[in-house]
């Protein structure tokens, strides 16, 4: 890994003790305070420890999350505001109400607004009035998929999300939303400290493509992959009941496999998984389509899970006619429709009889209201988004490591996107629950990789 520079901002030197009655001491039975000292090591195996120690360098590490004995802000004249961007998630009203209980309960802060429609609303002229949320405003969230906020996506002029601000005398803002979404707060905080002003922005990721640079989990994967589990699990259904019977199953995933690759190993049913991050041909004759036909000879049925972004080299025409969105992402075709298209033609042509089905399970894995695990977890995520901007850290996210809830500068984590490694362990768990082969490319394709 490059050597990112994982410093975390702070507004000034906390002036407040906390509101929180924890402890300094051990072995009390009660909670701790965490103190800025306490690290999280990037790396989790001791051979890279040992190479950073024998290179004269301190090994990576991230800033612990959690609550500060001293806080910068003074609740009584907190003013918070939490906006939700992008593509709708499985926790994002739990992550807003876990924010809100927080806020008020745990530091008293009573001033908390709701900002509609994602950026657009923190901009004047929208004409979209923030919502005054309190804990009964928010209280039966938990039971409802999507944002009661809304969301939009598409960035909005930096220096009018300012003015807004001041105008409402918001102190704190928690921005909730992929990368795109942390790079508009990363332009917020910019225009922020240009201004000189004293006004903590902290990001929360969201992602069901689970991509976010050096964050190990984000909020409303577990959900998506457990309802895309259930997804597949009929999939196999459908194509064991018809003779031949080939169902293939689009998941999201624009850039990233991880939701495609765990719900295949989480089904046990998929005999084919297609990921971005892994090259594969089509045709003979060590192409998908070669494998796809031994396995209908030999065991009549096969399910297919593909990722949406997978594959998209052989739809450039297609796409080149579809443009980009209003986050500037280039729309990708339809891999799902294509490779149905595909499978059929080339059975056609060897006059073997199937069955093709083809399953899109996108809106409704991503608009579903969290299972528990998933709630948990946007709960401590928001828990700790609080305690980072009491204390008076800003632009950075609230992150997942190790097992350790950790603070990410938002620069380091925009700065690329995270992949599924086919050297590590989830793909060859993928290889070995769908018995396909290691490699489904031809001669030429191989070259290139």
């Amino acid at each position: 890994m490059d050597q990112l520079d994982f410093s975390i901002r702070r507004l000034g030197t906390p002036r407040y003790a906390s509101p929180l009655q924890l402890s300094y001491v051990n072995d009390d039975y009660i909670a701790n305070f965490v103190l800025d000292s306490e690290r999280i090591l990037y790396a989790n195996s001791l051979s890279s420890i040992q190479r950073s120690i024998e290179q004269g360098i301190e090994p990576p590490s991230f800033e612990a999350a959690g609550p500060r004995d001293r806080i910068f802000f003074n609740p009584p004249d907190v003013t918070a505001a939490i906006v939700t961007c992008g593509g709708l998630c499985p926790g994002l009203n739990d992550v807003i109400r876990g924010l809100v209980l927080s806020l008020r309960h745990n530091y008293g802060v009573n001033r908390i607004l709701g900002i509609r429609y994602g950026y657009q609303g923190l901009v004047e002229r929208s004409q979209l009035s923030p919502i005054a949320l309190d804990p009964e405003r928010v209280n039966d969230l938990s039971s409802r998929g999507g944002t009661f906020l809304g969301s939009s996506r598409g960035p909005q002029p930096v220096d009018e999300i300012v003015d807004f601000l001041l105008k409402r005398g918001i102190n704190i803002l928690f921005t909730i939303g992929g990368d795109g979404t942390q790079r508009g707060a990363a332009a917020i905080v910019e225009e922020i400290s240009r201004r000189n002003l004293s006004i903590s922005v902290i990001g929360i990721p969201k992602t069901i493509d689970n991509d976010i640079f050096l964050v190990e989990k984000s909020f409303g994967f577990d959900t998506a992959y457990s309802v895309a589990t259930s997804v597949l699990s009929s999939a196999h259904a459908e194509a064991e009941g018809a003779y031949n019977g080939v169902t293939i199953v689009k998941l999201m995933g624009r850039e990233a496999g991880f939701l495609t690759a765990t719900a295949s190993v989480a089904s046990g049913g998929v005999n084919f998984t297609l990921i971005p991050e892994i090259p594969f041909d089509l045709d003979p004759p060590h192409g998908f389509l070669s494998a796809l036909e031994t396995r209908i000879r030999e065991r009549n049925h096969a399910v297919v899970v593909v990722a949406e972004g997978a594959g998209q080299e052989f739809l450039v025409k297609e796409a080149s006619r579809l443009g980009t969105d209003a986050s500037g992402n280039i729309k990708l075709a339809d891999i799902g429709v294509y490779l149905c298209d595909r499978v059929k033609e080339y059975f056609h042509i060897r006059h073997i009889p199937v069955t093709v089905r083809y399953i899109d399970p996108s809106y409704i894995v991503r608009s579903l209201p969290a299972i528990p695990s998933d709630r948990m977890f946007c709960l401590r995520l928001a828990h700790n988004a609080v305690h980072a901007a009491m204390s008076g850290r800003t632009g950075m996210i609230v992150g997942y490591w190790n097992s350790a809830f950790t603070h990410i500068p938002i620069e380091a984590s925009v700065s690329r996107k995270k992949r599924l490694d086919p050297e590590e362990d989830l793909w060859l768990s993928v290889l070995e629950s769908t018995g396909q082969p290691n490699r489904m490319v031809n001669a030429e394709t191989a070259k290139k990789m």
